[in-house]
């Protein structure tokens, strides 16, 4: 029997990094878009301060922003987050997007992440249920400490995301459906990475199309407005004493949504 010595004062004790401190800290922000296709996520994106777009979706092609091409394996999306270099001149790093870096997460993960048997395996299913999803989470955290390093930094991050509709459990009467983060997200609730990257996020935006509903018809004039509050129908998040609804209709109005995120 191996006996094991117990825990020490002095192993348990606060390092003296520790402080208190009081009052709201400026920090760059964490920020997620999501929305229908051709909505504008990236358009709205790249107004945010300095950006750099890692543009693994190739969504940037009809705007005059800097981007990062070739980025097309998960490690190439790692690499590209960490290499300090190329991304100091600027202040917000896009990744377009995290619908996109999932799969290139999955890919790396069958890759690379052998069966309980020792074998590597062609789908996710094959891992067992439940164990490949769980794997596939695991992976796509460390995308997250990327990014957090980056914050860490001193650069926002903008993760740009696909929408999809989703059935949204109701304890207190019946389940109902909402717009969400095309994400990994399993009924059962465990390994869900869009519940994850939710959490992770300062700001949750949901970008649509202003609609009204005339004559049992529906109508729209193309304008478009970012909400940073959540309702029935979408998911979203703020933080802070900001503007939760935002109007966005051009590049000037556009760039008002980023000064009320801070």
């Amino acid at each position: 029997m191996v006996n094991i010595a117990p825990r020490t004062p002095e192993a348990v004790r606060a390092p003296a990094s520790y402080k208190i401190s009081s009052g709201r800290i400026p920090r760059p922000q964490r920020v997620i878009l999501f929305g229908p296709g051709g909505v504008g996520k990236t358009t709205l994106a790249s107004l945010a301060p300095e950006p750099l777009v890692l543009d693994i979706d190739k969504g940037s092609s009809h705007l005059s922003v800097p981007r990062v091409e070739g980025i097309e394996t998960w490690e190439h999306l790692r690499a590209a987050l960490s290499d300090r270099a190329l991304l100091e001149p600027f202040k917000t790093i896009i990744v377009d997007s995290g619908t996109k870096a999932e799969e290139y997460a999955l890919a790396w993960t069958l890759a690379n992440i052998p069966h309980e048997k020792g074998q590597l395996v062609q789908r996710v299913e094959n891992y067992g249920f439940g164990k490949g999803l769980q794997h596939l989470f695991d992976t796509f955290l460390l995308l997250l400490a990327d990014m957090d390093r980056l914050i860490d930094s001193g650069k926002n991050v903008v993760l740009v995301c696909h929408e999809c509709v989703n059935d949204a459990p109701n304890p207190q009467g019946e389940d109902f459906q909402r717009y969400e983060p095309r994400l990994q997200s399993p009924k059962s609730g465990k390994a869900s990475i869009r519940d994850r990257v939710f959490e992770w996020a300062d700001w949750v935006g949901y970008v649509a199309y202003d609609v009204v509903s005339q004559d049992g018809k529906a109508r729209g004039n193309g304008t478009r407005t970012v909400y940073f509050d959540a309702r029935p129908t979408w998911r979203a998040k703020g933080r802070g004493d900001s503007a939760k609804v935002i109007p966005w209709n051009d590049r000037a109005n556009g760039k008002e949504v980023w000064s009320c995120l801070s």
